[in-house]
């Protein structure tokens, strides 16, 4: 490996792929090598890919094809493909996109330094010329949750990743089939993390998995997110702490009297619903009914005055009837929904999401749809618009990453 050898890690998805794209990272910064943030001044780019819903899949397959032009221009040299379209399309993606060098399997990250390592000798190809990328694939379960992370977040928070897996087995989600059955971190590991993380600065802790409520089941025959919490919250130094996805029949009296009485942790839940309809529940494997949903707002806001509500709904379900589809948007509207939240990356997200609100608006017009843009500080800015500025005569340090002199390039 060349000490300029560069890289750069695009990651896609959601906040427990971000998780895992910070380990990588660790592992990567330990053997030397140097990260720039835009993909086209690299060596070597890995992307992280989501391989959950088909926009993600359309994301994920459009940043590989960008990157391979950028190879075929001789901008950057090596491709490494990373996340659950890999892990979820395995032997087929390598077959399907020759150009690129790598499939890393989410069992096989661990080893994603010595892979890079294997690729840094530019002087050989990384594989033959005709035949499919090398693909690095092992058993889910495998998966490591441990080991450090460089936190990509803005610094005044972080995820805390405390499961991995599910067992929930939707039927619309392909999950379990992609990150393997549930497991629980050991609480005594999670407890460690965050005392690391709030001796660094981080204020709010966001937890994070696939099932949250659903944490400790497995290693210690009861769910434990409530004993978790409370320990938590005893970090000196951490101020706020954050749920998220957490299933419905699982948020128990236990769990709920301690947000309750946990001034730190935040009177904000993320409950995914999917539905109100029972048949349309009973199809996708969901255990919960329509009037146990109810029952559970009307509890939460009983108990916790004030409390934050989030949830998502499927809609155009197979087999999803006009009535079942009207029933919904009653339901959300008997209970009190009053935002849509959104979140705008680029232009291309802001013209459906404009063409969604204006819809939405029409047909529910006391709901308000609310657009969040990526804060500036860690907005994608390309290439091209900081050499425009750098044209105008202006100093371009800022939008520069780390450790890159932009003297070099001049």
């Amino acid at each position: 490996m060349s000490k300029t050898t560069k890289v750069a890690i695009v990651s896609l998805g959601c906040s427990k792929n971000q998780v895992d794209a910070e380990q990588m990272m660790a592992k990567i910064a330990d053997r030397g090598y140097a990260f720039v943030a835009e993909p086209g001044m690299a060596d070597i780019v890995l992307v992280n890919t989501c391989g959950f819903i088909q926009s993600a899949k359309e994301e994920a397959i459009g940043w590989i094809m960008e990157l391979i032009d950028l190879k075929n221009e001789g901008r950057i040299k090596r491709i490494v493909v990373t996340g659950c379209l890999s892990e979820r399309y395995r032997d087929q993606f390598a077959e399907e996109f020759p150009e690129i060098d790598a499939v890393v399997g989410i069992a096989e990250y661990g080893k994603i330094a010595d892979i890079i390592d294997g690729l840094a000798d530019f002087e050989k190809p990384s594989h033959e010329e005709g035949t499919p990328a090398v693909c690095y694939f092992g058993r889910k379960e495998s998966h490591s949750m441990e080991g450090k992370r460089i936190i990509s977040t803005l610094p005044h928070y972080a995820y805390l990743r405390i499961a991995d897996g599910c067992d929930n087995c939707c039927t619309y989600c392909a999950i379990p089939k992609i990150r393997g059955r549930f497991r629980s971190r050991r609480m005594e590991d999670i407890v460690e993390e965050t005392k690391l993380l709030a001796k660094d600065g981080v204020k709010e802790i966001v937890i994070i998995a696939q099932d949250v409520t659903r944490y400790g089941l497995d290693l210690y025959n009861k769910l434990a997110l409530p004993e978790l919490l409370d320990k938590l919250c005893e970090i000196e130094g951490l101020k706020w702490i954050r749920l998220l996805y957490c299933y419905p029949e699982r948020v128990t009296d236990e769990l709920i009297d301690c947000i309750k009485r946990q001034d730190k942790i935040v009177k904000y839940l993320d409950i995914p619903m999917q539905h109100c309809s029972d048949e349309i529940l009973k199809r996708m494997n969901r255990k919960t009914t329509g009037a146990e949903l109810r029952a559970l707002v009307a509890k939460l806001r009983r108990e916790i005055p004030g409390i934050t509500l989030r949830t998502t709904f499927i809609t155009g379900f197979p087999g999803e009837t006009e009535e079942q589809f009207n029933e919904l948007g009653e339901f959300a509207e008997e209970m009190g929904a009053c935002a849509i939240i959104r979140g705008v990356r680029n232009t291309t997200d802001f013209e459906y999401e404009r063409t969604m609100e204006a819809t939405n608006h029409r047909i529910y017009p006391d709901i308000t749809t609310v657009m969040l843009f990526t804060p500036s500080p860690v907005a994608d800015i390309s290439s091209s618009t900081v050499r425009e500025v750098l044209s105008f005569g202006r100093t371009v340090e800022e939008f520069m990453p780390i450790g890159i002199d932009i003297n070099k390039y001049l």
